[in-house]
Parts: structure tokens; sequence; C-alpha cells
């Protein structure tokens, strides 16, 4: 394991490459390493937990069902997503590594 988010990154691949860094019960935290993804079309996450990403690298898009428009998120930039809220990846920077430090929590 390592002990900092940004080293070593996961070379560019065609998939996002999840690393768990805690586990406990009703809490799991990941780092997501992006190289250009998006969720597939008409793919929508709906997940049993809340779940908490901030961005500390890169940029994406992530979408809400509810919402009108997606949300551009840049290093810094965080958002909650409660249980059962419909949502997606819209796309993730192509440039440069899009690095989420990801909180799960409650059911699930």
């Amino acid at each position: 394991m390592f002990n900092n988010l940004f080293n070593p990154l996961p070379a560019a691949a065609t998939q996002e490459h999840f690393d768990q860094l805690l586990a406990r019960p009703g809490l799991r935290i990941e780092r997501i390493v992006s190289h250009g993804q998006a969720s597939p079309a008409g793919f929508w996450y709906d997940q049993p937990q809340g779940e908490w990403v901030l961005v500390l690298s890169g940029s994406a898009g992530l979408r809400l069902e509810h919402e009108s428009a997606e949300r551009v998120l840049k290093p810094g930039d965080f958002v909650e997503i409660p249980a059962h809220c419909k949502h997606r990846v819209e796309w993730t920077d192509s440039q440069q590594a899009t690095v989420w430090l990801a909180v799960h929590f409650g059911e699930g």
C-alpha cells in the first residue's frame, strides 16, 4: 500500500483505477484515478449508501439525475451524493489524471 494519494499514480488505462484506503462497518474510503473515462451511455449509478467525493487533481463532469446540467468539478471541489441519488460521470480530464477521494458511508 502507499502513503501518498499522488504517489504512485497508476498509468493511463482503459478502466478507472480504484484503491481502497480504509474500510470499516458503514464506511469505505477509496482513491479513484481516471484518465478520460466516463460512465457508459445511459448508465446511472444508484448506490445504497451515501457518497462524498472530492476532486484532488484533474477535472470531471458529474451529473445528478434530478439536476438539469452537469457539475464541473475542479481540484478542491466536492459534492455529497445521497443514497439512491442516481448519478453519472459525464467525462474526466483526458490530458491529466483526475484523482478523486471518495467516502462511502451508511448502509450498503
